[in-house]
This record gives structure tokens, C-alpha cells and sequence, in this order.
């Protein structure tokens, strides 16, 4: 990987033409346009998707679907949907604290797997829980103060389920216009009586209970929130939207993902961050960022509350439990991340991060929100950020591009990832790159134009 990082660092690619003729199609439309396609054909809208999205693939603009060739690492080798390898710096890996092939991980995967195997083989509401089980509950239990905490088979299902395991068809689901997929899904899924509200606008929550409250005052309300939200890197008051919570009779639920173990001194994300940390109703998340594993999980005060959801939630209910190799890499994880060890990656985690956010900035771009393992950066306008992401794989640098309908039209943006392995040289090796990139993208697409 050094040779690697020399051809990265002193890479000075020049414009790139690409030699397929092109009419601009690939830089149009988005994948909303084949959601809800009429017709009576079901298969129909896919095959249309698959045109629109060969298109894209044929002209390297479409950056999804990527496989990796080895460790998610600083640095990585992926393979694109047309069989083309990137190879570079790498911002587009969930890996926070650098945890997936630390020692005292792979060590704990190998001595489970030599004891259990590799499988669960049930659900946990039946025989699908190994003996580990219970002490990662116990030991996650402590890191929150919550001492009652449900595994699930990965954080989507964690956020669906207990969104749809406790929530009544006629009761209220009062939400975050851009809380996590899982979230909103569990909302519909469970009642018609979803109420959004404007991202962080605590105010607005206010007036929704207030509103609510005065026109049903016998069915439950579940407000729902994220420490810290995946595309603009920003943070709700956790505290305020749990006073006005219990004011009206409502419980809230906050999302963790992003921000567990990777944030606060003690690892505590955001709720530590915010002195919050053992005070919310309920708090779900997922170990695939910070916890080298698959998984998520449920967190309250209340074992009724567990209980409940271990046989209420479906995607709890009916899928089998987490393997004993990912309990045994989750148990490791967050050994690590309660150690002075933990505290020294994060150490390391937010230099890195102060540090693209710094590089970024003074090439002229636009970052978001505030310094998290997730900082988003601005490209605008959709044609020109396709662009832009093929330049950038091309110049050796490996991060995801988000676009409408997961941000707004022509917001679309970069989410760089940032890992505890990320050193300072690194971050300001691909700020320079995302600058260069950007440049060479307005020149192609003003050609097109």
C-alpha cells in the first residue's frame, strides 16, 4: 500500500475524455423517476431502472454497487459495476475507530467460531442466543446507563422493528424529515398518523405534540430523532426533545449509529456529548460503523419494553440472531472502545477529521455540519457531482456520492467517511484531490452544455 499512497500523493491526472459518445443521457433523471412507474407490468420499472442505470455505468457515472478487494482500510481497492478497479485513499468505508482486522477482534471472531460455529440457528425469541449474548447486552447496557438491551440481526432492523414493534395503528409517530430510512419505513409501517417535522426544528416538534395531544389524548406518541444524521453531519438537542417528550406523555427514541463509540471521551456519542447519556426513553443503533460487525440494537430502562420487543418486533421475532462470531467481534469492539485504547482512537479519529474538514475548506468547498466520522461535502448540482466522483476515482481517491432522492435535487454532495487510520497527510491528499476533481468536472460539463 505505500507504493500506492506515493502514486496518490504525487498524482497530477490531467482531464479525461471519455471516448464513449455520449449525449448527456447518463447525466440525467435519478432513480426516484423509477419508483412508482405505472403500468401493469411489475418487472417494467426495473428493467427501465437497469437501462437508465447502464447508461450511467457505461460512461462511469455511476459510483454504487462497488465490491471491495480487501480490508475497508485507509486505503482499498474496490471494483466498479463495469469490472474497472479503483485503487486510492479510502473515505467510503464505515470503519471509525479502524477496528475491522485489529488483533484482539479477529482473535475473539476465531476462539467463538472454534467454540459455536458460525451460526445462530434461531431467532432470539427462541434458541438463537449463545451465552455471549446476555454479557454483550449487559456490557453495551453499561456503556448507554440503559440497562435493558435487545440484539437485532443488523440496525435497520433494530430501527424498523422497534419502531413497528411498539407502535399501534392508532397511535402517532412524531419524526425527523431526514431521520434514517429504517426509521421512517417503521412510521408507515406501523400507523397512517405520521407527522414530520423540519430537520432539528425543535420548536416545531413542540407545536406537533402540543397539536396532537390536544386531538387524541388516549393513543401513544413516539417521537423519533438521530444523535448525529448521516448526510449533513449535524445534531438534534437531545435533552429538549425529551423534556417536551415527557411533557406530553410520549416516549423518545433516538438513533445512535453514527455517533456510538466513535464520539465523546467515553465513547458515548452524542448523549454523552449532550449530558444525556442513561436519560432518553429509548436509544437504537448499529454496530456497522463503529463495531467492526453487523447488528443493531434496542436500549431502554424498562424490561417490559424488551421483552415485548423480543416477540412483538418482527425483524427480531422471525430472523435468526446475530451469529456467536459477530457477538464475539461486537463483545471485542466494545472492550476497545470502554479502554484507554478507545479513547487514544478517538483521539485520532477527530485530528483526522478537524483535519479533512480543515484541508477541504481552505481548497474553497463547502463541508456541512459539525466535526463527526461523516463529513459531507458540497458539490451541488447533480451532473456536475457524477462527474466529479468519476474524476476522483480515477485520481485515487475512494468515497460515496449522494444524490436526489437522498439529498435534495442538485444538494448532491459527498459523504467522506473518516477513519482513526486516517493520518493528517492523508486528509489533505484528497482535499486536494476533490478540489482537482470538481475543477475538471465544471469543464466537461460546461462542454456538454
Amino acid at each position: 500500500m505505500d507504493e500506492l499512497l506515493d502514486r496518490v500523493a504525487d498524482a497530477t491526472p490531467e482531464v479525461t475524455t471519455n471516448t464513449t459518445t455520449s449525449d448527456g443521457a447518463e447525466l440525467q433523471g435519478s432513480s426516484f423517476d423509477y419508483l412508482t412507474r405505472p403500468g401493469t407490468d411489475l418487472t417494467a420499472k426495473a428493467q427501465a431502472f437497469h437501462a437508465w442505470a447502464q447508461t450511467r455505468v457505461s460512461h462511469g457515472v455511476f459510483p454504487y454497487a462497488k465490491r471491495l478487494g480487501g480490508r475497508p482500510g485507509a486505503t482499498a481497492e474496490l471494483t466498479m459495476l463495469d469490472g474497472q478497479r479503483q485503487a486510492g485513499l479510502n473515505f467510503s468505508s464505515q470503519e471509525y475507530l479502524s477496528l475491522a482486522r485489529h488483533p484482539l477482534v479477529c482473535a475473539a471472531a476465531q476462539a467463538a467460531m472454534e467454540r459455536y460455529g458460525v451460526h445462530s440457528a434461531g431467532s432470539t425469541a427462541l434458541a438463537g442466543n449463545v451465552e455471549e449474548t446476555a454479557a454483550l447486552e449487559a456490557e453495551l447496557g453499561e456503556l448507554l446507563r440503559m440497562p435493558e438491551v435487545l440484539l437485532f440481526p443488523t440496525g435497520w432492523a433494530a430501527g424498523f422493528g422497534a419502531i413497528k414493534g411498539l407502535v399501534r395503528e392508532t397511535d402517532h409517530v412524531i419524526i425527523d424529515q431526514l431521520a434514517h430510512n429504517c426509521l421512517h419505513e417503521g412510521a408507515r409501517a406501523a400507523t397512517r398518523n405520521v407527522h414530520l417535522h423540519r430537520h432539528l426544528d425543535v420548536d416545531h416538534v413542540e407545536r406537533l405534540l402540543k397539536r396532537v395531544r390536544q386531538r387524541d389524548p388516549r393513543n401513544g406518541i413516539l417521537v423519533v430523532t438521530e444523535g448525529c444524521f448521516s448526510m449533513d453531519a449535524d445534531s438534534p438537542d437531545i435533552a429538549r426533545l425529551q423534556a417536551l417528550a415527557r411533557a406530553r406523555g410520549a416516549l423518545l427514541m433516538v438513533d445512535v449509529a453514527h455517533d456510538l463509540g466513535c464520539l465523546g471521551a467515553g465513547g458515548g456519542g452524542q448523549l454523552e456529548l449532550q449530558g444525556q447519556l442513561g436519560q432518553v426513553d429509548l436509544v437504537m443503533g448499529s454496530f456497522s460503523k463503529t463495531f467492526a460487525s453487523n447488528g443493531g440494537f434496542v436500549a431502554s430502562h424498562d424490561p417490559a419494553i424488551k421483552a415485548y420487543l423480543r416477540f412483538y418486533a418482527a425483524p427480531n421475532t422471525f430472523s435468526n440472531a446475530l451469529s456467536p462470531v459477530q457477538v464475539a467481534i461486537i463483545r471485542a469492539c466494545v472492550a476497545i472502545v470502554r479502554s484507554s485504547e478507545g479513547a487514544a482512537r478517538r483521539g485520532r479519529l477527530m485530528h483526522a477529521i478537524l483535519g479533512l474538514r480543515s484541508a477541504l475548506t481552505e481548497q474553497g468547498i463547502t463541508v456541512l455540519g459539525h466535526p463527526s466520522p461523516i463529513v459531507p461535502v458540497m458539490l451541488g448540482n447533480d451532473a456536475l457531482a457524477r462527474v466529479a466522483s468519476r474524476e476522483m476515482g480515477q485520481a485515487g481517491l475512494l468515497a460515496n456520492l449522494v444524490e436526489y432522492p437522498a439529498v435534495s435535487l442538485n444538494s448532491a454532495r459527498l459523504r467522506m467517511q473518516v477513519m482513526a487510520d486516517h493520518t493528517p497527510a492523508l486528509c489533505n491528499t484528497a482535499a486536494r484531490i476533490v478540489a482537482d476533481a470538481l475543477q475538471r468536472a465544471r469543464v466537461v460539463t460546461s462542454d456538454m452544455h
